[in-house]
């Protein structure tokens, strides 16, 4: 069964840093893209960053330069490194992996992020 695992969320004041990762485990295929989505009370789930199986990277313009998404392949996880926090980057962060080949998407349980002013 494949699971995705979230951690690293917390608390911290705004311009703090946070480092979010996600663990795949139980998957027999390639994974194509990774995503971090967050999502706030009443609000959809808005994608934050991708990363591709090539490494390409796409990112929202309200984080960019600030945040930085990578993978390891080899251990089939993904981190987003978010530095100079600020309170509108509150809220829940979800993991989402893209299987090849069906583009079948698996979603982690979500880790809580919130800055404070």
């Amino acid at each position: 069964q494949v699971q995705l695992v979230e951690s690293g969320g917390g608390a911290v004041q705004t311009g703090g840093s946070l480092r979010l990762s996600c663990a795949v485990s139980g998957s027999d295929f390639v994974i194509n893209v990774m995503r971090w989505y967050r999502q706030v009370p009443g609000k959809q789930r808005d994608l934050v960053a991708l990363i591709t199986a090539d490494g390409i990277t796409h990112y929202v313009d309200s984080v960019k330069g600030r945040f930085t998404i990578s993978r390891d392949g080899a251990k089939n996880t993904a981190y987003l490194q978010m530095n100079s926090l600020k309170p509108d980057d509150t809220g829940v962060y979800y993991c989402n992996a893209e299987r090849g080949g069906d583009w079948y998407q698996y979603w982690g349980q979500g880790t809580q992020v919130t800055v404070s002013s």
